[in-house]
């Protein structure tokens, strides 16, 4: 019996709160339609008394004391004609007559279905006939002197059959009474239960009311009010705080996915914590490193540029001094030397300028673009004569950034453009500016020589390069500054796979709030005053 116990509960426990809410409803509705019914059987019991005893049972009973007074009229019109011969005691005779007529008419319907009532008005009838063929009949049609003689010779037979006919008549009314009060003691009785049943049905709608709003109390909102404090716990940091709830299974399975999300976040709290100490001390480090960089590039910008210097320095006396004097492979490895020198400080130059970016230089204002290409195309003077380059642009905006990195940006640009020209033709270098919503979208396109598809990521790299120095001098750090200064910025940088007659460098740049604004001042400068301005 207890195993039997132990899973009947099992599986209540399992019942989730719609199947609890369906079976409360169903029992509920269940009960309500009994106690509708026994209602209803009551309301019908006491309309149906109610009618018998209106509609049947009194106006029974009044007409038959309307028969009565009728036949009591009769007999005192007859008594009184047949004692004196005046025709004037018939008037109530007559009357008496229609009256008892029209009782008859109206009390065989009432009486019909009740058999003692019916053989009682049969009685009465039968009685009523007799005495007026024996005594009614004859001294009412007689003359007034023979209405006398009869009414005295008939009048011991007339008073007996008159004196039956009382006595039945009493005798229904007696029955009739006693209905019409069996029926209204039914009635009433019918009335105090229909008051009793309605009286329960309330009481067990307040008992249903009041037990589904403790159910839904204990097995709803007080587990979802727990389970909410214990949310509300979680979130104010108490990741300790376990999650469970009692009641149906659908709000303890609600509590254990909570409960099983709590632990996930306390494992993923866990794990962004041990990240974030990691991160501390990676940061730590980096900045111990970035430290030592700027310490090392101190150092590489004083203590080993004045020993370069002099190497270089020396090397150059040497080969003024001694030059054509020794053999020519003494004067090669001396031309060697001097070119070593250089290209180290050339080097050494361009990684000082590439620390910098983001680290020294890193005044962020409004820059004027075109004011920083014409500062960069007078810096090229001298390459863009040699070479009869050819450089236009499309009217410059202004951009929030540092101006000396937006100066190495274009110096980089346009002297790649210059120096890896094609052979046999001046270069002609273009750069393009299109608003693009939230970013500048700029375009440095050239006829040189141009950077093969596998190449266009590798050009960015520090110290990538993909011809000889003998071909084309650099360091090979002028592309990767230029990226790292974009990047600073935040934009990006490529190289346009679909252009084929040369090379084209894309980068973007954020469009400031005021470049925007038509009415701004900085975007006339950026539309018209930069139109006016002369092209290189």
């Amino acid at each position: 019996m207890n195993s039997e116990q132990s899973v009947s509960e099992g599986a209540i426990s399992g019942w989730t709160t719609r199947r609890w809410l369906r079976a409360g409803v169903a029992s509920t509705l269940a009960v309500l339609a009994v106690l509708g019914s026994l209602g209803g059987w009551a309301m019908w019991r006491t309309s149906q008394l109610t009618d018998e005893l209106v509609d049947r049972r009194s106006p029974a009973l009044i007409e038959s004391m309307r028969l009565e007074a009728a036949l009591v009229n009769q007999e005192t019109g007859v008594r009184g004609y047949g004692l004196s011969g005046r025709s004037d005691f018939l008037a109530p005779y007559r009357q008496g007559v229609t009256d008892e007529a029209a009782s008859l008419r109206q009390l065989r319907p009432l009486v019909k279905d009740d058999a003692p009532a019916r053989a009682d008005l049969t009685e009465v009838e039968k009685l009523a006939r007799r005495w007026q063929e024996r005594m009614a009949g004859p001294v009412s049609s007689a003359s007034p002197d023979s209405a006398v003689r009869l009414a005295t010779s008939r009048a011991e037979e007339g008073k007996t059959t008159f004196d039956s006919l009382r006595r039945t008549l009493n005798a229904q009314q007696a029955r009739l009474q006693a209905e019409r009060t069996a029926t209204n003691r039914q009635l009433r009785q019918a009335e105090t239960l229909r008051n009793w049943m309605f009286a329960v049905i309330a009481l067990v709608i307040l008992l249903v009311a009041a037990l589904i709003f403790e159910g839904l109390r204990r097995g709803v909102t007080s587990p979802l009010a727990r389970l909410s404090a214990s949310a509300r716990d979680v979130a104010r940091g108490r990741f300790d705080r376990t999650l469970s709830v009692t009641g149906p299974s659908d709000l303890r399975q609600l509590a254990a996915d909570m409960e099983s999300m709590r632990r996930r976040l306390v494992e993923e709290l866990q794990f962004s914590e041990d990240s974030r100490r990691l991160l501390d001390e990676q940061a730590e480090d980096l900045k111990r490193s970035n430290t030592e960089l700027e310490q090392f590039a101190y150092v590489a910008s004083h203590d080993l540029q004045e020993p370069l210097r002099k190497v270089s320095s020396f090397t150059q006396l040497l080969q003024r001094r001694y030059g054509g004097q020794l053999d020519a492979k003494a004067d090669q490895y001396i031309a060697f030397a001097v070119d070593g020198a250089n290209r180290m400080q050339s080097l050494i130059n361009d990684l000082l300028a590439f620390s910098r970016v983001g680290r020294v230089l890193n005044d962020h204002q409004r820059v004027d673009l075109e004011a920083v290409m014409d500062g960069v195309v007078n810096d090229l003077g001298v390459a863009i004569e040699e070479t009869g380059a050819e450089i236009t642009h499309d009217p410059l905006p202004t951009v929030v950034g540092d101006a000396s990195q937006m100066g190495m940006l274009w110096q980089n640009l346009l002297s790649n453009a210059i120096k890896f020209r094609s052979p046999g033709q001046p270069p002609r270098i273009h750069v393009s500016a299109t608003n693009a919503g939230e970013q500048w979208e700029f375009a440095v396109s050239d006829n040189g020589i141009g950077i093969a598809p596998e190449y266009r990521e590798k050009v960015f790299v520090l110290f990538q390069r993909l011809h000889t120095k003998d071909a084309y001098p650099g360091t090979g750090i002028g592309l990767a500054m230029c990226k790292k200064v974009v990047e600073f910025h935040g934009g990006g940088i490529t190289i346009d796979p679909e252009y084929t007659t040369g090379t084209r460098v894309v980068f973007t740049l954020p469009v400031t709030p005021a470049d925007t604004d038509p009415g701004t001042d900085s975007g006339t400068d950026t539309d018209t005053d930069a139109e006016r301005r002369a092209q290189p």
